[in-house]
């Protein structure tokens, strides 16, 4: 690997990433204190996750995303728009993409600093208790809260993402409330970071879903829902508990690029 890497800082909803250009493959990806280095808030760059763009045949790229513990992780939705921003700013793609992602293909558009990302469709829901159970490229679990901006979201996350059911594999942890007459919060505990993030992508979906059922809505839907970081609006298609055609759009933001 070389002994220096250049990389750019983007944020999405304050979800925040590490990019790096590997289509030389270059990068020691295998290297988990590496990257867990640079993710690192006081000896390193500080993010949420990192991401390599690589080249994948017939898609623009290819997006292989780590959590801040250095490992692998499961698809992110807030680094996919990030992604797709970092790759038209090093001008592979202009107003619209298709590229790979561990959960499949995945298409964007893009209209200046918004991204409009598509995710995975959603067939099955679980429950565990009051909580909903879904799969939208990572694992959530979803409850509605009252009086959620006094809730203590690291210490409730770190009890429901460590019990028996859920310590092996780890999942999300979200808790939702409604906000006005059609707007809602959403606040998350990320496994792999193992703390409260700014946004949540998989999450606001999972959310948006959880709302779609708990309100038995139907048909072509779109969801707003406020993060600690800003907005971001869900949109889908759904007949009973299946959801198509799902939509994740919000900001994806440039920060700084470096050498490190």
């Amino acid at each position: 690997m070389e002994s220096k890497i250049k990389f750019s800082k983007y944020q999405g909803a304050g979800n925040d990433f590490i990019l790096i250009d590997n289509r030389k493959l270059h990068f020691d990806s295998k290297n988990e204190g590496l990257i867990q280095k640079l993710c690192d808030r006081r000896f390193g760059i500080g993010a949420d996750g990192l991401m390599l763009l690589q080249e994948k045949e017939n898609f623009d790229f290819e997006m292989i995303y780590y959590n801040s513990d250095g490992r692998e992780g499961t698809m992110c939705g807030n680094g996919g728009r990030c992604i797709v921003a970092f790759a038209r700013d090093l001008k592979l793609i202009s107003d619209k993409t298709d590229f790979l992602a561990v959960d499949g293909s995945h298409h964007a558009n893009l209209e200046n600093n918004l991204i409009d990302l598509q995710m995975i469709d959603v067939q099955e829901i679980s429950r565990d208790g009051e909580a909903y159970v879904i799969n939208t490229g990572s694992p959530h679990y979803i409850k509605f809260m009252h009086n959620l901006v006094d809730l203590d979201v690291f210490k409730a996350g770190y009890e429901i993402r460590n019990n028996e059911i859920y310590k092996t594999e780890g999942i999300n942890v979200n808790f939702i409330e409604k906000e006005g007459d059609s707007g809602y919060f959403l606040r998350t505990f990320e496994r792999g970071v193992e703390d409260e993030t700014f946004a949540c992508g998989t999450g606001a979906t999972a959310a948006a879903m959880t709302i779609a059922l708990h309100e038995n809505l139907n048909g072509e839907i779109t969801i707003p829902i406020r993060v600690l970081g800003g907005q971001l609006y869900i949109s889908f298609l759904k007949d009973g508990t299946s959801f198509t055609e799902v939509y994740l759009k919000g900001p994806a933001t440039f920060v700084f690029e470096g050498m490190i």
